[in-house]
């Protein structure tokens, strides 16, 4: 590629959206080295920069601070590949998170195009979906746990959910049978419920006190935030007695 075919600073700043003075930053960093330059001094940028910057991108959206992103892309695994994986991953739940969010509102306009009127548990539901996460992590707290997050490894989480589930649809079958929570198939259930929230709990903070404390909050002030994940009251309750 000759240098005809690269783009100045200026030019690169104007297609991307960047600024100017952000990519000179991120070449003080060490972030994003021009491969090039004329001999006016002028910054030149190819392919390969325009690659590493996609993966600057893709992991600052993740979460990442600009201060780590230049040792993560020096792990042999992070190639251009994994990154992309990772951001299509986190979008993905995004959208989920976007659709439940969607799914809510159109509820509500439902409701005000029926009745004019909206129950007042709508409308706190359809806050609460937005404000969930923002009231018990800080924005630091949020970027740990997407590095958190990245460390674990989306199949791993996927493997916790459906246990998860599992368990919860055994506690559920007990309950819906009449079983004593005192019995030993109860005592049993409790057991792999609370060797199952303590594994989850490890890999979610990693040991971070500061995100336990967050968690531990967060349990303790929505008692129904369980539902979500089809741990209603009922089935909390069952199981605290059986861990008595």
């Amino acid at each position: 590629m000759g240098s005809q075919d690269k783009l100045k600073v200026g030019e690169l700043a104007r297609r991307t959206g960047l600024t100017v003075r952000t990519l000179h930053h991120w070449d003080e960093l060490g972030l994003l080295t021009p491969g090039e330059r004329t001999a006016a001094g002028y910054r030149l940028y190819g392919a390969p920069e325009l690659e590493r910057l996609q993966q600057v991108l893709s992991l600052r959206r993740l979460g990442m601070p600009l201060g780590e992103i230049a040792t993560i892309l020096r792990r042999r695994e992070m190639t251009p590949q994994r990154i992309l994986s990772l951001q299509l991953s986190r979008l993905r739940e995004e959208s989920r998170s976007l659709q439940r969010l969607i799914a809510r509102l159109q509820r509500l306009i439902a409701h005000y195009e029926g009745t004019e009127t909206v129950s007042v548990d709508e409308l706190v539901q359809s806050i609460e979906e937005m404000t969930m996460f923002e009231r018990y992590y800080t924005e630091e707290q949020l970027e740990r746990l997407a590095r958190r997050r990245e460390a674990v490894g989306e199949e791993t989480i996927r493997s916790v959910e459906e246990r998860w589930s599992a368990l919860t649809t055994r506690v559920q079958n007990a309950i819906d049978r009449g079983v004593d929570p005192g019995s030993e198939e109860g005592r049993e259930l409790a057991r792999e419920w609370r060797e199952l929230t303590e594994e989850t709990v490890r890999g979610f903070t990693g040991g971070d006190s500061g995100l336990e404390a967050s968690l531990g909050a967060f349990w303790k002030n929505e008692p129904d935030a369980g539902a979500r994940w089809g741990m209603g009251r009922d089935v909390l309750e069952w199981i605290g007695r059986a861990g008595d």
